[in-house]
Order: C-alpha cells, then sequence, then structure tokens
C-alpha cells in the first residue's frame, strides 16, 4: 500500500472540491475543521484503516455527543472519498432514534421574545430585523443573503442552495419592515442585511451579534444560535398546521426525517405527555 500522508494540499484540495459540489460555507468550513483536527491527531502518521478506527475511539473517549461524533467520522469519511481511500473510511455508531430534545438547548418563544426586546432595547435594529426574519421564515442563517429589496416587494425570496431552488413566502407584516428599513439605510435594491462596509452579512457576525445579546436577555448563551430559530419557526409552523410534509417543504428538507429531528419536544414536555396517559394509579 503505498504511503498516505494527509497534506494541507490535500486538504485544501478537499475544501475546493466541496465548495465546487455547491455546500455551503458553514458546512465546508465543520468538514475542513475537522478534517484538520483529525490530521493534527495523526502527527504526521501515514492514514491507514487501523488509524482511522483508532480515531474513532479517541473521539469515543472525549467529551463529544454521540451526534458529533458521527458529524465529524462523516467529514472524514467524506475526505476519504474524495482521495479514493474508501478502504479507510469508518462505520458511524448507531444512535437510538431520539424522543426528545434536551430542554437546555431549546430556545422558547418567550426567550426568542426577550432577544428582539433586548436588541431593539440596545439600538441594534438590524439584528433584531435578521432574527424575525429567520424565525418568520423558518431559513438557514446562510440563505439571509436571498432576503433582498426586490423580495420584499414581491413577498416571496427564491432560494437557490445545495442544487435546489425553493420559493419562501415572506409574512406581509415582515415585508414592511423590510422594506422601511432598508428605506433608512438606503438600500434601493439587492440584500437588506449589509454590514457598513456593504458587504453581505456574515453567518459568523449573525451568530457572534446573537451571543452578544444573551446577557443582557437574561437568556442561557447555549441555547443563542441561529439554527435555533429554524427549530422555533419548525415547531410554531407544524403546532398550527399540523402538516409536516409542507412543513418539510418549506424549510427544503428532502427528507421527512429530518423534519421530525426538528418537531422533537422537550424532555419536560415528553414527560408531561408520559404523566397525562394516566396509567399510573
Amino acid at each position: 500500500m503505498r504511503d498516505r500522508q494527509l497534506t494541507t494540499e490535500l486538504l485544501a484540495a478537499y475544501s475546493q472540491y466541496l465548495l465546487k459540489e455547491e455546500h455551503s460555507t458553514g458546512t465546508v468550513e465543520k468538514y475542513l475543521r475537522d478534517t484538520e483536527t483529525f490530521a493534527r491527531w495523526l502527527d504526521g502518521r501515514s492514514v491507514t484503516k487501523e488509524l482511522a478506527a483508532e480515531w474513532k475511539a479517541y473521539l469515543l473517549g472525549q467529551d463529544y455527543a454521540p451526534v458529533t461524533i458521527n458529524s465529524m467520522l462523516s467529514a472524514l469519511n467524506g475526505l476519504f472519498r474524495f482521495l479514493n481511500w474508501n478502504d479507510c473510511r469508518v462505520k458511524f455508531l448507531k444512535l437510538q432514534r431520539q424522543l426528545f430534545r434536551d430542554a437546555g438547548r431549546e430556545l422558547t418563544r418567550p426567550e426568542y421574545e426577550q432577544l428582539l426586546a433586548s436588541a431593539k432595547e440596545r439600538g441594534q435594529e438590524r439584528l433584531a430585523l435578521v432574527i424575525e426574519t429567520i424565525c418568520a421564515t423558518g431559513i438557514r442563517v446562510s440563505e439571509v443573503r436571498y432576503i433582498s429589496v426586490e423580495a420584499a416587494r414581491r413577498g416571496r425570496a427564491e432560494i437557490a442552495l445545495k442544487g435546489k431552488v425553493r420559493v419562501i413566502l415572506l409574512p406581509e407584516k415582515l415585508c414592511r419592515k423590510l422594506l422601511k428599513y432598508a428605506k433608512k439605510q438606503k438600500i434601493v435594491s439587492g440584500e437588506v442585511f449589509l454590514t457598513r462596509n456593504g458587504r453581505s452579512l456574515s453567518r459568523r457576525q449573525i451568530w457572534a451579534e446573537m451571543k452578544g445579546l444573551c446577557q443582557a436577555a437574561g437568556v442561557d448563551a447555549e441555547k443563542v444560535f441561529p439554527h435555533n430559530l429554524r427549530h422555533l419557526f419548525a415547531t410554531a409552523f407544524y403546532n398550527a398546521y399540523k402538516d409536516i410534509v409542507r412543513l418539510a417543504d418549506v424549510l427544503g428538507h428532502s427528507s421527512i426525517e429530518t423534519t421530525r429531528i426538528y418537531l422533537l419536544t422537550s424532555g419536560t414536555e415528553h414527560a408531561r405527555q408520559m404523566a397525562r396517559l394516566g396509567l399510573i394509579s
């Protein structure tokens, strides 16, 4: 077997491949971060099936959640497929289907409203509107750039991501807010949410600004990140319409199983549901 050295050049080529395959910037960053972590752990050793399995065992010994380990293994297996090192791929951990979500990670509607109020009190008008836009439409943070003046005027945004195009309807009230904000910022066309230099607002900046609200809003920082706004939208939508197929289309999911994960209740709510069965005398 030839010597398989995981070089920075190979990792860079993998990064370019992921971008060419139209993976989101966030996915590319994560995959690259995970594969670079593996490369550092190798410490110059050649890649083998045995070492890949040893890496999996190493991760199990760290303080990682099983789902996190599987996501790291997914990045590594993707790299091996790209390099045609398929004999080095490792199996994922088998996970029991999750019945409920950790309440410590679930953003509630009152907490969402606290974040909005805090942003407005601090004069962070753009951030407040970004939070409302994500939560009111269920878009991904990487899709914020598709919220344009034209989309607000039409009441719909066309989002092209991961090789798919879907149309998101924008609530009328949200459109009015977006157009009012754009007018105030002298934005006559194109993206609504821009930096002071006129550049697209990055997912990293949105994430950081949201984290900056936590203390003033009195909300646990563990719950505050853009993707949780998408989860809150999914829960509210399903509670209103009970239509998981339609919800999957709105969220841009190719599998309803992915959508089902979004609808998990908290452990506390699950316990209440069990208690309401009335099976204990």
